[in-house]
């Protein structure tokens, strides 16, 4: 046997890996391809006019996009202090940021009632002095997909951070550069793609929600009814309504994901 012939057999995928390969991608790819061949195409129409799909997809992109840039702003910095050799405390950091990718999602909802509702611990004084309650409105759908979304572009920013090469921060910081200029002008740059490929994960988690968001934002048509809880309450009175629906968000999901991955992500 030539030395070519053999070290393509051992690049090649093990015989025994075939099987459960081949049975995961089936697994992933079967239920999506089930809902394209169930959905009623010839009711199309009449289910997008009569129901309220529109709103509630206009929602869904409005709140996970407001989610994904909270997540953003509020994701790097503490990606940056985990990423940090010096930081203190950052193994039960990290721990706690993993917690919500865990965590049950209504379990979620009820964790932010206890903080944020009405007789929360930060909501009831704020509702106290305002008359104003995050429950049951627009903004804890976006408190709600921001809970669960965080935790995924932390972690991608982290990787990213501890992946780029410290000499260029080393060499701008010799140069006299501020640590706030250190960030901005070389820090982030370097870390660009996996940035925009944790907030493309953050999106995708917060247009998905659907547990923390009825438990603590409520199912309110026009409202709080984002595309999941449309389908859900679809599924429940018309089944035919919420396969159509479910092919509808999943054609958005994918079309985002295509364009930003091909567009940002494209070297992560």
């Amino acid at each position: 046997m030539s030395r070519g012939a053999g070290a393509g057999r051992a690049a090649g995928l093990p015989a025994v890996l075939i099987t459960p390969a081949m049975i995961g991608l089936a697994f992933l790819v079967l239920p999506l391809v089930g809902l394209l061949v169930r959905a009623p195409w010839s009711r199309t129409g009449a289910i997008l006019a009569g129901s309220d799909a529109w709103p509630a997809l206009r929602l869904s992109l409005i709140t996970s996009t407001a989610a994904a840039v909270l997540a953003l702003v509020l994701g790097v910095p503490l990606a940056w202090f985990l990423a940090r050799p010096q930081g203190r405390f950052r193994s039960a950091l990290r721990a706690l940021i993993t917690v919500p990718l865990v965590l049950p999602p209504v379990v979620g909802g009820v964790a932010l009632f206890t903080v944020l509702g009405r007789s929360g611990i930060l909501g009831h004084p704020l509702y106290q002095l305002t008359g104003f309650a995050f429950p049951f409105t627009p903004y804890a759908v976006v408190l709600s997909q921001t809970f669960v979304a965080l935790p995924y572009l932390v972690l991608s920013v982290e990787g990213a951070l501890r992946a780029a090469d410290r000499r260029y921060e080393d060499a701008a910081q010799t140069l006299g550069a501020r640590p706030a200029v250190v960030f901005w002008r070389v820090t982030l740059p370097l870390i660009g793609p996996g940035v925009a490929a944790g907030a493309v994960l953050a999106w995708a988690r917060a247009l998905g929600e659907f547990g923390a968001t009825i438990t603590f934002a409520g199912n309110f048509p026009g409202t709080t009814q984002t595309m999941p809880l449309a389908v859900y309450l679809a599924l429940e009175t018309d089944p035919d309504a919420a396969l159509l629906l479910s092919v509808l968000l999943l054609a958005v999901s994918i079309a985002v994901l295509a364009l930003l991955r091909d567009r940002w992500v494209r070297q992560w």
